[in-house]
C-alpha cells in the first residue's frame, strides 16, 4: 500500500474518533441540560467545526495532491504524537465524565474538575489539540495543512479558552 492509502486510513481513524467524541458529547449535554446546565460560546461553535474538519479534509488534500515524502522519523515521531494526543484527549473526557462536551456547557452547583490531567493544567484537552493539529498533517508531510490550521486554531483557542474560564469561574462562585 502507498503512504497516501496508510495516511488516509489514519485521518479516516481519526475521523472516526471524533463521530464517537460527538455521540459522547451529545450525551453529555442531555446530562447537562437536564441538570440545569448553561451552554455559552455558542458564536464561536461553528467555526470550531469547520476548522476541525478542515484539518481532515486539508490534510487528505495536501498529500494526495502534492504527494509530499515525508522524512520517515518525522512521520514515525509525528504518529507517536498523534497516538499520544488521542490518549490525553480520552483521558480528559474519562476524567471528566459526564461534563465534558464539545461545546461550553456548565452545570451550576458543580465544582471545577482538579483530577486527572486537569491536576496540573487547566485545558489538557487543548493541549491535545494542539498536538494533533501540528503532528496529523505531518505524519503525511502536510505541511501547510499544519501550520495554516495551527494559526487558525491558536484564534480560535484564544476565544474558547477565554469564554471557558468565563463559565467556570461562575461554578467557582
Amino acid at each position: 500500500m502507498s503512504s497516501e492509502v496508510w495516511f488516509t486510513v489514519l485521518v479516516l481513524l481519526v475521523g472516526v474518533e471524533r463521530l464517537a467524541e460527538l455521540v459522547v458529547s451529545k450525551r453529555n449535554a442531555a446530562w447537562s441540560f437536564e441538570r440545569g446546565g448553561v451552554e455559552t460560546g455558542l458564536g464561536h461553535f461553528p467555526a470550531m467545526v469547520v476548522l476541525h474538519t478542515g484539518l481532515l479534509v486539508g490534510a487528505l488534500a495536501e498529500v494526495w495532491l502534492l504527494r509530499p515524502e515525508p522524512p520517515s522519523v518525522l512521520a514515525w515521531s509525528m504518529l507517536a504524537l498523534v497516538v499520544a494526543s488521542q490518549a490525553l484527549r480520552w483521558w480528559c473526557i474519562a476524567t471528566l465524565g459526564p461534563r465534558w462536551n464539545t461545546r461550553v456547557i456548565v452545570v451550576p452547583g458543580l465544582a471545577p474538575v482538579a483530577a486527572g490531567p486537569y491536576r496540573w493544567l487547566s485545558h489538557p484537552n487543548y493541549v491535545a489539540v494542539v498536538v494533533e493539529g501540528v503532528a496529523l498533517p505531518l505524519v503525511g508531510g502536510a505541511w501547510f495543512t499544519a501550520i495554516v490550521f495551527t494559526l487558525l486554531n491558536a484564534a480560535l483557542l484564544r476565544v474558547r479558552i477565554r469564554v471557558e474560564n468565563q463559565a467556570l469561574a461562575g461554578l467557582a462562585a
